[in-house]
């Protein structure tokens, strides 16, 4: 049992036990089901390793799985625009191949149940057939780097039947001794292989044709691994070494593993992220907990109270990055790191002008700051091919770099220019300095990158008669024409400079580059209010207050920007409220209807919007709005399986919906912690949350009663003079030492 010493409101002392994850649930942590799985995007559940993923299905004659490795992509470095998603070109996140293990045993079977942990992840599936029963295990090994599955039977030699694979790239797969394997190269020349091996107790294997036979044994494990020889780097022309030796060398060390070391390694090293962030927002009725999620879910959105349904989508998006996205590897792509398809939607790529950011809200705020490497990563690893790409573009004067809005693995450029995209990126550059105040991080890796964008923008903004500075030809994406002055460009360059200001600051570097960045900021044109009290998406006064568009592109500023708030700009924040209002179909000829879920329609209603909306209410202070979206993405985005549809099935939705929760309980973009600044009505009664974190690298717990901090704790490493604000009062304290 965890203690640790606490603040007490009042200046008291108190001792707090370690929270529990959920609120009593029978199933706390886990997604069950009572039948298997029929549809990929809706049914299957995933696992993952960070590089490589699953989605299973649970067959009980024939279980089917589905899996991905990170880097299996068609096309090329093409800078041009070309967004064509074939084999060449732009090209595509490609499905890497399944198996399936087809049972002798009948299909009828009885208690089944399937389900997913989602702070373990650990699948399993059990049922009955004949009075024999029958278990499985699968999960993903980031320690072990394989994926692996455990079939049982509680009765002596009750498992007979086959192994088949199949590439999804056209390989042909070969049976051996103890397994399949399949190895080819894409038209692109990436090599890509996988391999299959699996030991049994009892009974005996056989090879026949393609296919692996087992017959009468006990117990199988298969072991899983596939990779492919892409290396993520402009000089090596983005090729490395061949895959199947290092694959060879990983299986070869998971078998000489027991399997319970390596479920074990597993669970430990997946709970030291799904476990160091909890929240607790309410009881879940003890009738609806014994129900299946996608009945619960089903009744939750006919309008059913399910505190812990909502609890368990913060955790999930928090499990599905932990899954997709760890150092070494690539960052989560639209689809996260799931794709059953060879022509994905949106060629499951890197979307800069919201989701790939999107996809990244909650990792520093709600403790998974590691799993923010990959994007960082990627950011570095790109720098190169962006330049060439943004000087054939721009001019070879040009310093710095940006991208289009559509970029694949190999430093392609698909689609519009998204200008502004590289200051969206620096802001996470930045966003992992201040959530760790890790000042090597900074010095080597994030300040080189800031400055360098920071170049970029010195060389491109266009000085106006009035002196103001505005970025030229810019895009609100996805709406409106190409103009000067876009409010969106204006609040990112004013969001980056921001950061590099203190970046520099911190360092004591670059004092006269300071004072230039500095300059620039205060002459950029600034937010202004239109004739009907909006925050403006453009220079001139045009919005429409019945326009519904799904993007609030001008509301950057508000979030995940810091430029308005409620603290320091309070008339421009009324304005963002209003704007917000109006994109929500809650304005114009709708200004005197009730604001409720069910008004936001339309093209409002996308897997990612809910989240956006639900953090710029959280920023915006209006709880019961910010909860709303909770239940607008629950209600109209979200498959049985919780997955958030776009449509179709696009995972942003999934990761930014834990980051705007974690706003709706702590915000520290304001020059303070704020503690609770937007919670709804439904979670006020009583709750907690622990292990958030807040920017200077604080990590924060909570305790409340009836909308009021009645506890909580602040702990950094080294003890630390903060600004907190508690139930509307501001008050410096000194943090605990971790």
């Amino acid at each position: 049992m965890k203690i640790s010493i606490c603040k007490y409101l009042g200046g008291l002392l108190w001792m707090m036990v370690a929270l529990p994850a959920s609120a009593g649930a029978t199933h706390p942590d886990e997604l069950w089901y009572t039948k298997p799985a029929l549809k990929w995007d809706a049914e299957a559940l995933p696992i993952g390793n960070g590089r490589m993923g699953a989605m299973l299905y649970g067959g009980v004659k024939n279980d089917r799985i589905q899996f991905n490795e990170q880097s299996l992509w068609s096309g090329d470095n093409n800078w041009d625009g070309a967004y064509e998603t074939g084999d060449h070109g732009f090209g595509a996140y490609r499905n890497f191949g399944e198996f399936s293990v087809q049972f002798d045993h009948a299909d009828a079977a009885t208690g089944y149940q399937r389900a997913l942990n989602i702070r373990t992840g650990v699948h399993t599936t059990f049922f009955d057939i004949d009075g024999v029963h029958y278990k499985r295990e699968a999960f993903a090994s980031h320690p072990d780097q394989s994926i692996v599955f455990r079939y049982t039977a509680d009765k002596k030699g009750g498992l007979s039947g086959k192994i088949c694979m199949q590439s999804a790239q056209g390989a042909v797969s070969v049976a051996g001794a103890n397994g399949l394997s399949f190895v080819g190269e894409m038209p692109n020349h990436l090599k890509y292989a996988a391999k299959l091996q699996v030991t049994h107790e009892g009974g005996k294997v056989s090879v026949e044709g393609n296919n692996w036979v087992f017959q009468d044994c006990n117990t199988i494990v298969i072991y899983l691994d596939a990779r492919t020889n892409y290396k993520p780097d402009y000089a090596s022309g983005w090729r490395g070494a061949d895959p199947m030796p290092r694959i060879l060398q990983e299986l070869a060390a998971a078998q000489k593993t027991s399997y319970q070391t390596l479920i074990s390694r597993h669970i430990k090293d997946l709970t030291h992220l799904t476990g160091a962030a909890t929240v607790d927002i309410g009881s879940t009725t003890a009738d609806l907990l014994a129900l299946p999620i996608d009945v619960r879910l089903t009744k939750y959105a006919a309008g059913g109270v399910d505190p812990d349904l909502e609890e368990t989508m913060f955790q999930y998006g928090r499990y599905l990055l932990a899954s997709c996205s760890r150092a070494g590897g690539l960052p989560a792509n639209l689809q996260g790191l799931w794709n059953d398809s060879n022509s994905p939607a949106w060629a499951s790529d890197y979307h800069n002008n919201i989701n790939i950011q999107m996809n990244y809200w909650a990792v520093e705020s709600t403790n998974l700051s590691d799993c923010h490497v990959p994007l960082i990563d990627f950011i570095t690893a790109f720098r190169e091919p962006c330049r060439v790409a943004t000087k054939k573009a721009f001019g070879q004067h040009v310093r710095g770099w940006t991208a289009r809005t559509s970029q694949n693995i190999f430093g392609g450029n698909g689609w519009e220019w998204n200008i502004p995209a590289s200051a969206w990126y620096a802001q996470h550059v930045f966003e992992h300095w201040a959530f760790t105040m890790d000042n090597n991080y900074l010095r080597n890796t994030g300040y080189p990158i800031l400055k360098e964008v920071c170049q970029f923008w010195e060389d491109r903004l266009k000085k106006m008669p009035d002196g103001t500075l505005m970025i030229p030809n810019g895009w609100s994406p996805e709406h409106g024409p190409r103009e000067d002055g876009v409010m969106h460009d204006q609040q990112l360059v004013w969001d980056l400079f921001q950061n590099y200001l203190e970046a520099a600051k911190a360092l004591r570097i670059d004092p006269d580059y300071q004072v230039k960045v500095a300059d620039m900021q205060a002459h950029l044109a600034p937010n202004k209010t239109g004739k009907w009290g909006q925050l403006q998406e453009w220079q001139e006064d045009r919005d429409d207050p019945d326009d519904q568009h799904r993007h609030t592109s001008h509301l950057f500023a508000v979030y995940p920007g810091r430029q308005i708030s409620m603290v320091k700009t309070p008339e421009l924040a009324k304005a963002a409220i209003i704007s917000l209002r109006s994109r929500s179909g809650n304005y114009g000829k709708n200004i005197n209807t009730p604001f409720t879920v069910e008004s936001t329609v339309g093209d409002s209603r996308r897997s990612w919007t809910w989240p956006w909306r639900c953090a710029l209410w959280a920023r915006l202070r209006e709880g019961e709005k910010a909860g709303m979206m909770v239940r607008g993405l629950l209600t109209y985005n979200t498959l049985p399986n919780l997955f958030a549809s776009h449509p179709p099935f696009q995972l942003d939705g999934n990761f930014g919906i834990s980051g705007a929760v974690a706003e709706m309980l702590l915000q520290s973009h304001a020059g303070e912690i704020h503690l609770l600044p937007g919670i709804p009505a439904g979670w006020a009664a009583k709750g907690s949350f622990k292990g958030l974190k807040a920017r200077g690298g604080f990590t924060v717990d909570c305790t409340w009663e009836n909308g009021r901090v009645t506890k909580y704790r602040i702990s950094a490493a080294k003890p630390t003079k903060v600004w907190v604000r508690v139930n509307d009062k501001k008050t410096q304290v000194l943090t605990e030492k971790e």
